[in-house]
């Protein structure tokens, strides 16, 4: 087409100096240079024509480049935002849940047959007729009567001159995971110094019905002496765990609740690794007023741990929601009949409590035997006799993590 276009130059060139020598009357070399200025003039005209179009087109392909490149940036920030989304994910922690649930539904699959085929077999047998049917279904099951739990052997006026006498101890006894029976943490056990210079347990000398305010002493008492614990362990480099009895009679009280708020404001830095051991009883019987008081703990950083836990049939969710970090099971129980627990396997209550960040507990450990079988149900943290009795712990001293079978102690470093 370029070619063409020169052609057509080169003719007006020609005719315009065909034009000039015949018509104009110029002289043969006069019209050979008005045809060559004609046709150079021609030619610089068409090549800026020419150039012009070429410059547009360039600018056209640079914008089209440029639009490109923002399209490119813009998929790329979000590509960048997708994958940042997907390292953020625990994907082990979901997967172990999506695996505990498979778990769970497997057993509750065998449940629903085992039920059915009981069913089945039911209606197959033969059922009494008229009268005795009707005798039947009208005598109700004997049911067991309820369990009362035992007095204490010292009566409260006792406990109330010993505490008189700050003849009131606290005691560690650490909490381990397994295999490996290393300390995950420490229960502050309350004993009593007696008169002769015996200890006597918790449970000899905790009030059943009345001295809420002996509770409250002991409470309180434990509560200060757990955070001198924490504060000595984390200065020295070792942060600590921490499981301290509580009760109703601590947050029904304006007074002791107050304190209690005031005392973990005042050690947030520790709040973390202090536990507060509350039995289940007593957490399902809380008023609206002790579980605002409950959550206003919780939003300090402490947590709570369910002592003497009777059945599984809870809502963890909502548990694990009031800052709740594990459930005590007596493992003779649980080993013996898990059914008065639970409806799911034993092996897959666990994973399925675990998925929640909530723990299961085994506390009363009496033999090698049993911390066996609850390896075997996935149950890792326990607390027994048989893992490390209760031993002292000076106020100059701090824990250190035990090797063997009883807590070890040494001195602050300073």
């Amino acid at each position: 087409m370029q070619a063409l276009v020169y052609t057509f130059i080169a003719l007006a060139a020609a005719g315009v100096g065909a034009t000039a020598y015949f018509g104009l009357t110029f002289t043969p070399a006069e019209a050979i240079l008005a045809a060559v200025v004609v046709g150079c003039v021609f030619v610089v005209l068409l090549e800026r024509t020419l150039r012009q179009r070429a410059e547009n087109r360039l600018e056209r392909a640079i914008e089209d480049l440029s639009r490109l490149l923002a399209t490119d940036a813009q998929a790329g920030a979000v590509l960048g935002q997708r994958i940042n989304a997907m390292a953020d994910i625990n994907a082990d922690q979901r997967l172990d849940g999506v695996e505990a649930d498979i778990s769970v539904l497997g057993t509750v699959i065998r449940q629903v047959a085992e039920a059915v085929a009981e069913i089945e077999d039911r209606a197959a047998k033969p059922q009494p007729a008229g009268r005795e049917r009707m005798i039947a279904a009208a005598v109700p099951p004997p049911s067991a009567p309820p369990a009362r739990e035992p007095e204490p052997s010292i009566p409260l006026e006792m406990v109330r001159q010993a505490l008189a006498d700050n003849r009131l101890v606290y005691h560690i006894q650490p909490v381990v995971t397994l295999p490996q029976r290393r300390p995950q943490g420490y229960d502050l056990v309350p004993r009593l110094m007696l008169e002769d210079g015996d200890l006597a347990d918790y449970a000899d000398f905790a009030p059943r019905r009345n001295g809420q305010d002996v509770l409250r002493h002991i409470e309180g008492v434990g509560l200060v002496e757990a955070i001198t614990i924490c504060r000595r362990a984390r200065s020295s480099g070792q942060p600590i765990t921490l499981y301290i009895p509580l009760s109703r009679a601590s947050l029904g009280d304006s007074a002791s609740s107050e304190q209690l708020l005031a005392s973990l404001e005042a050690n947030r830095a520790i709040a973390e690794g202090l536990i507060f051991a509350i039995a289940e009883s007593e957490w399902l019987g809380m008023s609206t007023a002790e579980r605002a008081i409950a959550d206003a703990v919780a939003k300090k950083g402490a947590g709570f741990s369910i002592v003497n836990v009777k059945s599984l049939r809870v809502d963890v969710a909502e548990m694990a929601a009031q800052n709740v970090r594990s459930l005590r099971v007596d493992a003779a129980r649980f080993i013996e009949a898990p059914e008065s627990f639970t409806d799911f396997h034993a092996s897959d209550i666990a994973d399925y409590v675990a998925r929640f960040e909530v723990v299961l507990l085994a506390t009363g450990i009496a033999s090698e035997r049993q911390i066996v079988e609850l390896l075997e149900d996935g149950i890792t943290l326990v607390q027994g006799p048989h893992i490390a009795a209760p031993g002292p712990v000076r106020p100059d001293l701090v824990v250190e993590a035990p090797r063997g079978a009883t807590p070890k102690l040494r001195r602050a470093e300073s």
